[in-house]
């Protein structure tokens, strides 16, 4: 992989192919610390003895009828400051993120973004080490298929 830096604009698409999320529209915030992603019904299960969640994504926001439902590990639960200024605890999946033709591993805290534009929030903890945002600029990565 190349080390240099991939610039971004503040809206790019991603995906999220291990939850089973493509095409999804991402706001870049550099005043976020941790990224958020929009889901519903979260649950904890138990997976071999580990703590895994449940839950929904409605990745069309314009086709809210469209549902994917999936698994992943929980990592951690942590208390986050949301944008309005709110204390509440989410629960944290580590999952790869596809943007630019890279891939990483990225930590995502859930939650409800029902009232947000975006789905999806990439705050600064995923971007250290990948990404230099140009703050005049959208979709400078184009699709990723």
């Amino acid at each position: 992989m190349n080390n240099d830096k991939m610039l971004v604009g503040v809206l790019e698409q991603c995906s999220l192919p291990e939850l089973g999320i493509f095409d999804l529209k991402v706001r870049i915030d550099t005043g976020a610390q941790t990224s958020s992603l929009h889901v519903d019904n979260i649950k904890t299960i138990k997976k071999n003895g580990k703590p895994w969640v449940t839950f929904d994504i409605h990745p069309d926001i314009y086709h809210v009828e469209d549902v994917v439902s999936t698994t992943a590990k929980l990592i951690d639960i942590r208390w986050v400051k949301s944008s309005n200024g709110t204390r509440q605890q989410r629960y944290v999946v580590s999952t790869p993120i596809k943007l630019g033709g890279r891939s990483w591993s990225i930590q995502i805290t859930l939650t409800d973004r029902s009232d947000m534009t975006y789905l999806m929030l990439l705050g600064r903890e995923a971007m250290q080490g990948q990404l230099l945002v140009d703050p005049s600029a959208s979709f400078l990565c184009g699709n990723e298929d």
